[in-house]
């Protein structure tokens, strides 16, 4: 059957509350994509988001959602993943939300390496609330926290996610679609935390107030601040310096995964041995 993004889509909810021009979009279509090649069944999927301009993305896909609380996202996707093990769990997030007030708790689902698919749409400010300094917006620019210029360093959460215990870690943009896609299907695939840096425009709320007064212009912006990880492994220090590698950073099939060590450990202290077990045989005996 020929791929149909109704498919996959609230069509009760379209159009989307997102901005004309806003990435959210390409970002929401590059993932449902992923999942119809993947041939992941809708039922057994469960998405998970929190506040902010990334947390309407739950209410527009077709599949098990939770929209939560703003931050909190890992915390009821391990949830899930723990009572649900062999059902794919997603989170949708913001760089505010996920790099802010719920720092902690990615730092810590990223520490278990659960299987959860962990996205971050990272468009570089607080677009919902309009304007507030997130922890990726760029030294300098304009913001309703900082009208002078931020004076913040700016946030690599890729790095913070690979320090922290993350088994994928991948960065990839919207100027990038098909790429997004193939990083969205690899880490669908993946068994493990795998952290994905979605880049995204918000011209409304960061581009037209730092003089990029279209949605092109943020996304030529963009461009203009990434490169394939290829390039990158070639580049010197310097030529590093602003510069945003993307593609998959990071890819560990050998990592121990949380939820397959729980369960290995807690069913066989019920049962006096040691075994590898299926959630209906932990159903049966605890």
């Amino acid at each position: 059957m020929a791929f149909n993004y109704d498919d996959y889509l609230r069509l009760e909810k379209m159009p989307t509350l997102w901005c004309w021009g806003c990435g959210d979009g390409i970002v929401l279509k590059a993932f449902v994509r992923a999942v119809d090649k993947l041939q992941i069944p809708k039922d057994d999927i469960c998405v998970v988001s929190g506040i902010g301009c990334s947390g309407r993305f739950s209410s527009y896909v077709d599949f098990n959602t939770i929209h939560t609380t703003h931050g909190r996202t890992p915390a009821y996707a391990t949830g899930v993943k723990l009572a649900n093990p062999d059902k794919t769990v997603v989170c949708v997030t913001g760089d505010g939300d996920a790099l802010a007030i719920g720092g902690n708790h990615t730092i810590h689902a990223a520490r278990r390496n659960i299987d959860i698919t962990f996205i971050v749409i990272q468009n570089f400010i607080y677009g919902l609330t309009n304007s507030q300094t997130s922890p990726t917006t760029p030294q300098g620019m304009w913001t309703v926290t900082q009208k002078i210029g931020n004076i913040d360093p700016t946030f690599d959460a890729c790095k913070l996610a690979e320090a922290s215990g993350a088994s994928f870690v991948a960065r990839e943009s919207v100027t990038k679609p098909k790429k997004l896609e193939k990083v969205f299907i690899e880490a669908l695939k993946h068994k493990g935390f795998a952290y994905v840096d979605a880049l995204t425009n918000c011209h409304i709320n960061l581009g037209r107030k730092n003089k990029m007064v279209s949605a092109m212009e943020t996304l030529d912006w963009i461009d203009s601040i990434t490169t394939p990880k290829s390039k990158w492994d070639k580049m010197s220090e310097e030529e590093r310096l602003n510069l945003l590698p993307t593609g998959i950073l990071k890819q560990d099939t050998e990592a121990a995964e949380y939820t397959d060590m729980y369960y290995n450990m807690i069913i066989p202290a019920h049962q006096g041995k040691r075994a590898k077990i299926t959630q209906d045989d932990f159903e049966k005996k605890i």
